[in-house]
């Protein structure tokens, strides 16, 4: 609703008088603020008018809405297994494990062995585990699989995503092509064993961790999604099971306004692409809370980041939720850091009850208005990575790194951002956060994920904290 219409509406007269005292005579306008992106957000919205957004959301369990999944990082699968222990046994509900044989980014795990390590004693069948494996995407799925090899009712997620490594990395081992016939492939042959395991993660985070808008996050999420199902399609699987087994990945960012709106859009925009395949198939989200927005001074604020963020996707209806710690800009977690994490969870799903009702922010003029914005932006932004030629031209081209540059360009011309902690209401001295000392320790033996041919390369989609250049000052 634009504020002409609103102008015009006669329910707001008594508002528009007040405004317009207090203004002194200023325009409306004053009041219309925007996204990174220029999409417009009023002051006000009226019941009933403004798009309404008809979103397919799966049934949700009251005392279980979305899946509760610690992810874990720490080098050592000994270790690993016993944080990932600890997180089921004090609520968590489901397991993503980062795999990176060289222990600098993730668990250094490099074979079947050393992931059954870091999921031992981990029941399959009750506690959901996905994976975060980069070009070791399709290797590391065997290996989830030889470990729940005669339980075909395990919940896996494979979670390959191909695309997100070549775009946060600037180049792949081989042809990313050959990646993604790769992942199809071994996703076509586990589909058999495990048929609800999800194959593949088309995530758009890697644009949000690079200063990237919303609609360009949803976009490359969509894209990927599409170039994905095609794989898929082409190596056997039938459109319904490419659909159903690809899962969305998102940002939660502290606006949790935003990140509600986001979740949402997110679901529209995968209604309007399945419907045009011809399938229906409804959409599995797995939002990941937002690295760009925690600070590393006065960390401790970052708790309350992290807070807002998960209100906001689990609003949205996001399925799976992974929440970082505050101490993540700093380095590994304290068991404190990774219970702080949890209980951020379980106090927003069991006290305050917000996945309770069904799409709480139905009706609502303002999420509405910002769901539709979102939606119709990132399906103009959708249509242009296809046109480019997909995904992987786009990425090529640069022309996913211009979109992203064009929000982190507009946030960096708005000024100085207000950082609880750095630009707002820094502390006079800080008191002291404990991390984790875990020197890298490659595995003994990884597979190359190498493939014949020459590397795909691309501008790398560099990831950023937005409050890093204030914490200099």
């Amino acid at each position: 609703m634009t504020l002409a219409s609103l102008a015009d509406a006669p329910a707001a007269a008594e508002w528009r008088s007040l405004v317009e005292k207090t203004l002194k005579g200023r325009p409306l306008d004053t009041l219309v603020s925007a996204t990174a992106e220029g999409l417009p957000i009023a002051p006000l919205y009226l019941p009933g008018e403004g798009p309404r957004t008809a979103l397919a959301l799966p049934a949700r369990d009251a005392e279980r809405p979305w899946d509760l999944r610690a992810a874990v990082a720490h080098p050592d699968p000994a270790r690993a297994n016993a944080d990932l222990l600890a997180d089921l046994k004090g609520g968590a509900a489901s397991a993503l494990v980062r795999i990176d044989p060289t222990g600098a980014a993730g668990v250094a795990i490099g074979s079947a062995a050393g992931l059954a390590a870091a999921l031992k004693d981990i029941i399959l069948e009750i506690a959901p585990v996905a994976l975060d494996a980069g070009f070791l995407g399709p290797q590391a799925a065997d290996w989830l699989a030889g470990v729940a090899r005669g339980s075909p009712s395990a919940k896996l997620n494979f979670h390959m995503d191909p695309l997100s490594a070549l775009a946060a990395q600037g180049s792949s081992p081989g042809p990313v092509e050959s990646h993604l016939v790769s992942a199809a492939t071994v996703a076509a042959r586990l589909a058999a064993r495990h048929p609800q395991a999800g194959l593949f993660l088309a995530a758009g985070r890697v644009v949000h961790e690079a200063g990237g808008g919303e609609a360009a996050e949803l976009a490359f999420a969509a894209a990927s999604a599409l170039a994905y199902a095609r794989a898929a399609v082409r190596a056997g699987l039938t459109m319904e099971e490419a659909w159903g087994g690809t899962w969305l990945g998102l940002s939660a960012d502290a606006d949790y306004f935003v990140t509600l709106a986001k979740v949402r859009a997110a679901r529209a925009l995968w209604a309007r692409i399945t419907g045009a395949c011809g399938v229906s198939v409804p959409a599995r989200i797995e939002a990941r809370s937002s690295g760009r927005m925690l600070a590393a001074k006065d960390a401790w604020t970052n708790m309350l980041r992290l807070g807002a963020a998960c209100a906001g996707a689990a609003m949205g209806g996001a399925d799976a939720i992974v929440l970082g710690t505050f101490t993540d800009p700093l380095g590994l977690p304290t068991a404190f850091a990774r219970r702080q994490s949890r209980n951020t969870q379980l106090v927003l799903m069991e006290e305050a009850h917000i996945g309770r009702v069904a799409d709480p922010a139905a009706g609502s003029g303002y999420i509405e208005a910002l769901t539709d914005s979102l939606a119709r932006a990132a399906w103009a932004r959708f249509q242009a990575l296809e046109a480019a030629g997909g995904v992987i031209a786009a990425l090529e081209s640069g022309l996913v790194l211009r979109q992203a540059e064009e929000a982190a360009e507009a946030r960096a011309a708005a000024g100085e951002p207000r950082i609880v902690g750095v630009t707002a209401f820094p502390p006079e001295s800080e008191a002291p956060i404990e991390v984790e000392a875990a020197p890298a320790a490659p595995a003994a033996a990884a597979p190359d994920p190498r493939l014949p041919g020459p590397d795909t390369k691309c501008p790398p989609l560099v990831p950023v904290r937005l409050s890093q250049a204030w914490e200099l000052r």
